[in-house]
């Protein structure tokens, strides 16, 4: 009796153990495109070289985000548009002028953007070549869940950036609930190389990802990208940090 009820226990524990394709199938149910509005704000930080010929970079920006039927729509306000406004003006008295603002509006292209309204697909994409390595029980953000890992190989990056990367390494964690539902995820990718036989190169890049779910939609309430490069004597860094605050 006790091994039946021991084969039992491992039967239904087996059945629930499949994170893999409890995500896959989340994924797939909550890329429904219902309407959206809400409010995106970044954060920018880039350095750019060391000591004191270092120079650094710090701005926000905020952009009202529609996403319906006609597509996506941004708006700005009165304020935003003043401050693009008087820093292209500065940019072009003076090609070294402060432009934190400019800066930080660059991460509101269709493609930055998408990540944060679309994460289902985007997520989905991440893992489209990525190799499932283990599952294990954990936490996030004091939830219970399911810590999914994945590994990334060299097919990730273009055949032109693998002339000169000569070594790779991506991994992906993804928290999921019960049902499968990302809750976070964090992407980390390491690479060096040497382009035209003697200039080396490295660095690291790193996302970390905090979603929701809106009506039958995943989107990204706060992401947090960081990253550092360094070659031909030159080093920069950067850190950007976007948060989703839905509208009624």
């Amino acid at each position: 009796m006790r091994w039946s009820i021991l084969l039992m226990a491992i039967a239904a524990n087996a059945a629930h153990a499949d994170g893999a394709a409890d995500l896959k199938a989340a994924l797939e149910r909550l890329q429904e495109q219902a309407p959206l509005k809400a409010t995106l704000d970044a954060s920018v930080w880039r350095k750019e070289g060391e000591g004191k010929e270092a120079e650094e970079v710090n701005g926000q920006a905020s952009v009202g985000i529609e996403d319906g039927a006609r597509g996506m729509q941004l708006s700005y306000s009165r304020e935003m548009l003043a401050r693009l406004d008087a820093e292209a003006v500065a940019q072009a008295r003076n090609p070294n002028a402060k432009t934190p603002t400019l800066t930080a509006s660059r991460d509101f292209s269709p493609n930055e953007l998408r990540p944060m309204v679309a994460a289902a697909a985007v997520l989905a994409q991440h893992l489209e070549k990525a190799v499932f390595k283990s599952e294990k029980v954990d936490s996030f953000q004091g939830k219970p869940a399911r810590m999914l890992t994945y590994a990334q190989g060299m097919d990730v990056i273009s055949d032109r950036q693998r002339k000169y990367v000569k070594d790779f390494e991506g991994n992906i964690f993804v928290w999921i609930g019960a049902d499968g539902t990302p809750l976070g995820s964090r992407l980390v990718q390491n690479f060096s190389g040497r382009a035209f036989l003697v200039v080396s190169f490295s660095g690291k890049t790193e996302e970390q990802s905090v979603y929701s779910v809106a009506g039958k939609r995943l989107i990204t309430t706060r992401l947090e990208s960081r990253g550092n490069n360094a070659g031909a004597g030159e080093k920069s860094e950067f850190k950007t940090v976007k948060t989703l605050q839905l509208v009624p």
